[in-house]
């Protein structure tokens, strides 16, 4: 367990499917997040997935979300990219800063990162502005990065924080 400011995190738990992907299927949710049709198969995916940690985000006593790391392994370009994803009936809450600052935290303390990389949507303002207050910067745009749901390509911004940089 990991504890934040407001938010615990914990390792996420087969139990923990359906609520994980009950948020991945509301509208603000999904149009980030895909999963196709079985959100409830994809959160397993991720769960089983060995180069993937996932811990569920709580906030007081219930689950609000999940967030993710994985590591690049290669000493040379050794860095861990992470993900996060929230009810949006706890957004502008700073729930999801502050559980970005707990994992980020446990991952310079406890495995000796130092670098962090994230690549929301170059269109999701909100996730770009919840991880530049944490202290992530922009690197670039990376272009035609993701396919979309609608079938067509999009851009992403590849955004970096130093462990000196973490904020709050």
């Amino acid at each position: 367990m990991l504890r934040g400011r407001a938010v615990t995190l914990r390792p996420a738990t087969d139990a923990d499917v359906p609520a994980l992907a009950a948020i991945r299927a509301t509208p603000d949710v999904r149009r980030w997040w895909r999963g196709g049709d079985d959100l409830a198969g994809s959160v397993h995916a991720d769960l089983a997935d060995d180069a993937l940690t996932v811990y569920v985000v709580e906030h007081a006593g219930r689950l609000v979300g999940a967030i993710q790391w994985y590591a690049e392994t290669d000493p040379d370009y050794r860095h861990a990219s992470l993900d996060v994803f929230l009810d949006p009936g706890v957004r502008g809450d700073g729930l999801g800063g502050d559980a970005i600052r707990t994992l980020i935290r446990h991952l310079i303390d406890e495995h000796g990162h130092r670098r962090f990389t994230v690549d929301p949507a170059a269109a999701n303002t909100a996730a770009i502005r919840a991880y530049a207050k944490v202290g992530f910067r922009p690197v670039g745009i990376m272009r035609h990065y993701e396919r979309g749901a609608d079938g067509r390509w999009h851009d992403a911004l590849l955004m970096d924080l130093l462990a000196e940089d973490l904020a709050g």
